[in-house]
């Protein structure tokens, strides 16, 4: 027995939302809605365990049509050359069941990075299916010049448009994946 189990993003019940500072005084808040992905837990050596997550850019809402569009273009996210964020995890800090570190590298725009993931756990729940479901919360911050978002406008009164730290936070619900049938195996 492999002692893993896989586990599929709800992208109906789960999200990827940002913050960043406008006009240096206030906070733009937006959301990704297409997260997808899948987590693999090892229970045998839970620090193996793996996580790969896929963002669509295209999902961005800040809920103000001509920012989301300027968001898509080539001054940011240039989602016509890369429509995707990505996170792909390396190793895992910490008791899975509570507060761990999730440590990955996340690609935004071509440009890849190592960030740190502060994962909370929700905890685990049966659907009304006969399913099981478990849920994480997640948060980092990043600079968004280190990824090669640097579009930004000087003010008058001195300060920039656009802050550079982007406060990340994720929350997803996952779904339990059928155990998958030993190759070779006889009945």
């Amino acid at each position: 027995m492999s002692g893993k189990t896989t586990w599929q993003i709800d992208t109906a019940h789960s999200d990827a939302e940002f913050a960043v500072k406008h006009l240096m005084i206030s906070t733009v808040k937006g959301h990704f809605g297409d997260v997808t992905g899948t987590v693999v837990v090892d229970e045998a050596v839970p620090a193996n365990s793996k996580a790969d997550v896929t963002i669509a850019v295209a999902s961005i809402d800040t809920r103000d049509e001509k920012r989301d569009a300027h968001l898509r273009s080539a001054d940011f996210f240039d989602v016509e050359h890369f429509p995707t964020l990505t996170f792909k995890s390396k190793r895992v800090d910490g008791a899975l069941g509570g507060d761990f570190k999730l440590v990955g590298d996340l690609t935004i725009r071509g440009v890849t990075r190592e960030v740190t993931l502060n994962v909370e756990s929700a905890g685990t729940a049966k659907d009304p299916w006969g399913g099981e479901r478990s849920a994480y919360s997640a948060t980092t911050k990043i600079n968004r010049k280190d990824f090669g978002l640097t579009w930004n406008v000087a003010l008058e009164t001195g300060g920039v448009l656009v802050g550079d730290e982007v406060k990340i936070s994720l929350d997803v619900q996952l779904v339990k994946q059928a155990a998958e049938a030993t190759v070779g195996a006889t009945a």
